[in-house]
């Protein structure tokens, strides 16, 4: 039913701008579900004020950091309140989360096994190492993740020849040979005029958006955009209205208002309209309507920031993103973002787009003036990764890996479906976020399949609704159709836990 009423959707209101079938399904939360969800959370909550309670008495003891009792009335540093979630939620399933790995993030990872003997609160080392975990956590698209291969070999020709560190920034003495080398390659890339690259993907959006706008701009940003593009939103000092998620009547009711009232009490025309979205959004799953958003922002003469944080070497025919999955043209974006971390198996993030706005970047941005430079290594590795994915390193390894990801990507979603599952998200996208709903949910299928030794991550309340808790899966081109096989059948034994030391 959500594939279908997507189908409809997209054939009424795209007219000619798709070339290619656009099906995503998002299935309604079931009265049911969501009534016994709120029962769950409710139980939660009712002996979450019982342990407060306990606490307060000192009949339970209490981990968390407190005010000392001899000030008690200074300006509180810990609210209570925000802090009740975490106490009494969160702290039962923390075990899910920060699991410590020694080694290769790869197709399958080491797990460091730990133990808790107060509920969460510590953890101890148990000195053993859970082998060959099947990793459907990390975001490894293209399994350039790796220690061994040309890249591995050429990242450490660089750093025997440079070091690891730069100790400077871009501006003073840190612009090394191989940092441009990359900008240039990802200009070629993404088929733009010019392209500079930072340390950190979260930067990139944070320190990049307060440089594009300012007082007297507005920013039209989907509701379920990246927190790093919220907060460089926020700290841009623009006005800020959100629209629903990929929902484009309402984006274009936004931007018609927009230009028929202007600004508020002024009425005076906004100095610059920016949209922003990211090519795929990494808790649902979805592929941004980059079609619909080019039609609108031409029309309405705004400005389009795309965030490709997780298309970029995962979307499309040749990995170029979402542009080149819908057959676009790269200069209709006006500012295409995008990291390293992902596909690339490397760390950072790019901005790119026509040399005029590279050029005011480079002197205007906080990203770029004041953070030191990022490491020659890395830098390799991003050439020799993005080098394969293009063919220029004379084989056609880069090309497989895109094919592998995508045919993984196709057959894991619809096995999860046959099997009965509720799975978000569009059906090209490596992000699976498969529903779990319930809070004991949360906790219980992390524990169990780690117990078949399989890692995933799962997602609840605030990073989700609080009726939309979800495992989500990322699916890799390391992934073997017997890895994948062997994740979708639970009767996968346990193996041996072998000693640390």
């Amino acid at each position: 039913e959500g594939h279908l009423s997507s189908q409809v959707h997209a054939a009424a209101l795209n007219g000619g701008l798709y070339n290619r079938p656009f099906l995503e399904s998002f299935e309604e939360t079931p009265m049911l579900v969501a009534v016994l969800t709120y029962m769950g959370y409710g139980i939660l909550t009712v002996f979450g004020y019982l342990r407060d309670f306990l606490r307060h008495w000192k009949i339970e003891r209490c981990h968390i950091a407190r005010e000392k009792e001899e000030q008690k009335d200074f300006v509180p540093l810990y609210q209570d309140f925000e802090n009740f979630y975490t106490r009494n939620l969160y702290m039962r399933i923390r075990d899910n989360w920060n699991r410590p790995i020694c080694s290769v993030p790869g197709a399958k990872v080491d797990v460091i096994e730990r133990a808790s003997s107060d509920y969460n609160w510590t953890f101890n080392y148990t000195g053993r190492v859970v082998q060959e975990v099947i990793n459907l956590g990390s975001y490894n698209y293209l399994g350039f993740a790796e220690n061994t291969g040309p890249c591995a070999t050429s990242a450490a020709e660089v750093t025997a020849k440079y070091g690891v560190g730069v100790a400077s920034t871009r501006q003073e003495i840190g612009n090394l040979d191989g940092h441009e080398e990359m900008e240039k390659l990802v200009a070629k890339f993404l088929g733009v005029e010019s392209a500079m690259a930072f340390g950190m993907g979260f930067a990139t959006n944070s320190m990049n958006i307060p440089a594009l706008a300012g007082k007297g701009c507005l920013i039209l940003s989907d509701e379920l955009n990246h927190a790093s593009l919220v907060l460089g939103v926020r700290l841009s000092g623009s006005t800020i209205r959100v629209f629903k998620h990929n929902n484009m009547q309402n984006l274009e009711k936004l931007l018609r208002e927009a230009i028929v009232h202007g600004q508020p009490r002024t009425h005076r025309p906004w100095k610059k309209i920016l949209i922003v979205v990211e090519g795929i959004y990494s808790m649902e799953g979805s592929v941004v309507r980059l079609p619909e958003v080019i039609a609108l922002k031409k029309r309405y003469r705004a400005y389009l920031y795309l965030d490709e944080a997780h298309s970029i070497g995962a979307l499309g025919p040749r990995g170029r993103g979402v542009i080149d999955y819908f057959g676009l043209d790269p200069c209709d974006v006006d500012v295409m973002m995008g990291t390293f971390t992902k596909s690339f198996g490397a760390a950072g993030g790019y901005i790119a787009g026509k040399r005029e706005l590279i050029e005011y970047l480079r002197s205007h941005s906080h990203s770029a003036v004041y953070a030191t430079s990022m490491s020659p290594p890395v830098v390799e590795q991003i050439i020799t990764s993005m080098k394969c994915i293009m063919g220029e390193d004379g084989t056609t390894i880069g090309l497989k890996r895109v094919q592998q990801l995508a045919g993984n990507v196709v057959y894991f979603r619809k096995r999860l479906q046959e099997m009965g599952f509720i799975i978000y998200g569009n059906e090209d996208s490596p992000v699976v976020p498969m529903m779990l709903y319930m809070p004991a949910k949360i906790g219980a299928f992390g524990r169990e399949m780690l117990k078949r030794n399989i890692g995933v991550v799962v997602v609840g309340f605030p990073a989700t609704p609080i009726i939309e808790s979800r495992a989500r899966f990322c699916i890799s081109a390391a992934h073997t159709r017997d890895v994948l096989d062997r994740s979708l059948h639970t009767n996968t034994r346990r193996q041996s836990c072998p000693d640390i030391s």
